[in-house]
């Protein structure tokens, strides 16, 4: 145990960013080690391309309905857990409230996706943040997903590239719509200002929490046809 930590945590006792207990004991996480057992991971059986968990038992490959329809422009995505209990608060602090004490926990998660993603992610060039865009990056004076990229590119050992991509015109929140209103909602949002430097790479989007997929759908269609080779998406947690 971090001597240093244990002594800011004498100091200043932390609590549990779930269920408000003392959270003394687990390292730096945000969570006590009760809420830390209630996070679910994603696992087996899901989508082998856009990662969605499905009920039941799935005999071999699994290609979800709206896989089969849409094919997405990522070749695949992950997700670490699911945006469920103890989960929601950490994302949503992270996201909303400049909670970066979640950062750790996050790193955790994404430490036991990594070696699990599919062939392809360990020679990725560039691992690529969601942005925002440039008002609302003022208004909240940082990116959530650019700040889970730096995380992830520190366990990877893949540099992070914040200005191959941009979100060019301001939207408003999807978390009320429905899949067909958010894939209308993001079309066109997202470009390439710098062709040459995406052109022929292998590219890791990475974002705070998959839902439907639209969002990253839209961005790696931005970045395939700047010419990545590649596109590939990473994400905290599935909705």
């Amino acid at each position: 145990m971090n001597p240093l930590r244990t002594l800011a945590d004498l100091v200043y006792p932390r609590t549990c960013a779930d269920c408000g207990r003392p959270a003394r004991g687990v390292g730096d996480g945000a969570l006590c080690a009760d809420c830390q057992m209630r996070v679910r991971v994603v696992q087996l059986p899901f989508c082998s391309i856009c990662g969605d968990p499905v009920a039941g038992e799935v005999p071999g490959k699994y290609v979800c309905a709206w896989c089969r329809k849409n094919g997405p422009a990522f070749s695949w995505a992950r997700s670490a857990v699911r945006y469920a209990g103890p989960v929601r608060p950490c994302i949503r602090n992270l996201k909303y409230h400049a909670g970066f004490w979640a950062l750790p926990e996050i790193a955790r998660w994404l430490e036991a996706l990594w070696p699990t993603c599919p062939e392809g992610a360990g020679g990725a060039d560039a691992i690529v943040p969601v942005p925002l865009h440039l008002t609302r990056r003022w208004e909240r004076t940082y990116n959530q997903a650019s700040l889970v990229a730096g995380v992830l590119s520190k366990i990877a050992g893949i540099p992070v590239r914040r200005g191959w991509l941009w979100r060019v015109r301001k939207t408003g929140t999807q978390t009320h719509l429905t899949a067909a209103q958010r894939a209308r909602n993001v079309q066109g949002v997202f470009a390439v200002p710098f062709k040459r430097f995406v052109a022929g790479r292998k590219i890791i989007l990475v974002d705070d929490v998959m839902t439907t997929g639209a969002t990253l759908n839209e961005c790696a269609k931005a970045l395939r046809k700047a010419g990545a080779a590649d596109v590939m998406a990473i994400t905290v947690a599935r909705g």
